[in-house]
């Protein structure tokens, strides 16, 4: 029996396919902000302070292992509803999420821990979610290309260990636009050129001190997109750290718009 902790972002529901087509016995606790699985019978829709509950669900269920995937927000801490252990571990979960979003997941597990529930890798089932080192399109980065990804690459070893930035955007050896508290869309927004076209690229690594079991950076379509829309020409991702969707669809958009994806 595995624990999906599932929050928002379309990796659930590959996570969830895969689990069903495996016949895992599974159970669901629902942290996503629309309560994207309350059709699923195994689904139980949970607020963040009631650790109480997801503890009883999980120990009921004799489900000694979990996996976390999707994005859970900071909440609104004073509108939260809380039971009694909810009450008894807040107050870390506060101080946690000062650090960012990824440090609230990084302290439930932590409290998981403690009741004996172990955490698995997000991508345990899903291994053909990441790509392994190599270059998957048919335009390859040149040496230009390569100045920006050293730029980008060193750019994001340099923020500070608690920075929650995953990605940054270099054109020309120049820093455009690094990651903040409104994701990747934002950043590309701020990215785009009238100047440039089909120049540029995106890189998108784990946070620093980043438990990899969870929060990896996430890239699919909707992503390639935007790049494109930005006037950038590839992405770069690190080799196994990372989620990509819509492998399929994302290299044959490369391919049509002689953009690149690599591992690195």
């Amino acid at each position: 029996m595995i624990g999906l902790i599932f929050g928002d972002t379309d990796f659930p529901k590959e996570i969830l396919k895969t689990i069903k087509k495996k016949k895992i016995k599974y159970l669901i606790v629902d942290l996503s902000k629309a309560k994207k699985f309350k059709k699923d019978k195994k689904s139980y829709s949970v607020s963040i302070g009631q650790f109480g509950k997801i503890i009883n669900i999980l120990k009921e269920n004799k489900c000694k292992q979990v996996l976390f995937a999707g994005r859970v927000n900071k909440p609104n801490f004073s509108k939260l509803k809380l039971d009694l252990k909810g009450i008894y571990y807040i107050p870390r979960i506060i101080k946690a999420s000062k650090l960012g979003d990824a440090a609230i997941l990084k302290e439930i597990i932590k409290i998981l821990a403690q009741n004996k529930i172990k955490t698995k890798s997000s991508l345990t089932f899903n291994s053909e979610l990441y790509l392994k080192k190599g270059n998957y399109s048919k335009i390859k980065p040149n040496k230009q290309d390569e100045l920006d990804i050293k730029k980008a690459v060193k750019s994001l070893n340099n923020l500070g260990q608690y920075n929650f930035s995953q990605g940054v955007v270099v054109r020309n050896k120049k820093v455009i636009s690094i990651e903040g508290k409104g994701g990747t869309k934002k950043m590309l927004e701020k990215s785009r050129s009238k100047k440039f076209k089909n120049q540029g690229v995106l890189v998108k690594f784990p946070k620093k001190k980043q438990d990899l079991r969870i929060d990896l950076p996430t890239i699919g379509l909707k992503t390639l997109k935007q790049c494109k829309t930005a006037g950038l020409k590839g992405i770069v991702v690190k080799n196994k750290q990372h989620v990509f969707l819509d492998k399929r669809k994302c290299i044959n958009f490369a391919n049509k718009n002689r953009m690149f994806i690599s591992v690195i």
